[in-house]
């Protein structure tokens, strides 16, 4: 009894001893396959790469098709379906692929209209001198003649004004506030007087001119047709008398010549 108690005892040492050593348990082969769903591409098309140990069935099954539906879709012909590794197969369509939603457009600030400058203003003076010399220059030793007819019009004809000079150098005639643009400047000479420039200007104004437009006159040299007085009127028929006798005088002399000499 003795005996039996101590190999029991023995038994349950070894026991104990035995079991603070662990042994690690073997790790399982992990030979799970995950499959990733698809996603559309940005032309609608799900695109499937064939992984290893695929089938056309396992693919067909696994995106819930038929394999006649992958067979049409990727064009796959003969009895037996073939796929390689790495092969892209089209499973389906479907939407794009979700983009960031664009937010809204800025709106365009509106352009205003370029206010239209209005235009300027300018002013004219014309002076009539009494060209003594006739060269057609105002000179120190020249004076301004009055009574010469002005006027200013604008190339379209919407403007339109007229004046006479002054002998008053110190107030020329002046036409103020004309709007600026092309104007055409006429004189007319005044009787008695005959013209040594031109009587007529063509003038650009500017926004602020002040232009000053010279135009010359010299006294006419023709000398006046003579006076008839009732003197001078009495002495005409006997001028004629006379010189209708010296006519005949001449011509009967000339007869008288002519006869003797034959």
């Amino acid at each position: 009894m003795r005996r039996i108690a101590i190999v029991f005892l023995s038994f349950l040492l070894v026991s104990i001893w035995l079991s603070t050593f662990s042994l690690p348990a073997a790790a399982s082969p992990d030979t799970q396959i995950v499959y990733q769903t698809p996603t559309p591409g940005p032309d609608g098309r799900i695109l499937y790469i064939v992984k290893p140990d695929d089938t056309c069935i396992r693919i067909a099954l696994l995106h819930q098709i038929t394999e006649d539906q992958l067979r049409s879709l990727n064009n796959i012909r003969g009895q037996n379906c073939i796929v390689i590794v790495g092969q892209e197969l089209l499973i389906g369509y479907g939407g794009p692929a979700e983009s960031p939603t664009p937010g809204p457009s800025p709106t365009p600030t509106p352009l205003l209209p370029t206010p239209t400058p209005l235009p300027g203003k300018a002013s004219v003076c014309v002076v009539l001198f009494e060209d003594i010399n006739g060269n057609g220059l105002f000179e120190d030793t020249e004076s301004l003649l009055l009574g010469g007819q002005v006027s200013i019009t604008d190339q379209h004809g919407t403007f339109s004004k007229t004046g006479t000079t002054v002998e008053d150098p110190a107030a020329p005639l002046c036409f103020n506030d004309i709007t600026e643009g092309s104007y055409t400047i006429s004189m007319a000479i005044p009787q008695g007087y005959n013209p040594t420039t031109s009587t007529s200007r063509t003038l650009s104004l500017q926004a602020g001119d002040t232009s000053t437009l010279d135009f010359g006159a010299q006294i006419s040299l023709k000398a006046p047709p003579p006076e008839i007085t009732p003197e001078s009127a009495s002495r005409i028929p006997l001028f004629g008398i006379l010189g209708v006798a010296l006519i005949l005088v001449g011509v009967g002399l000339a007869i008288y010549l002519r006869r003797t000499l034959k």
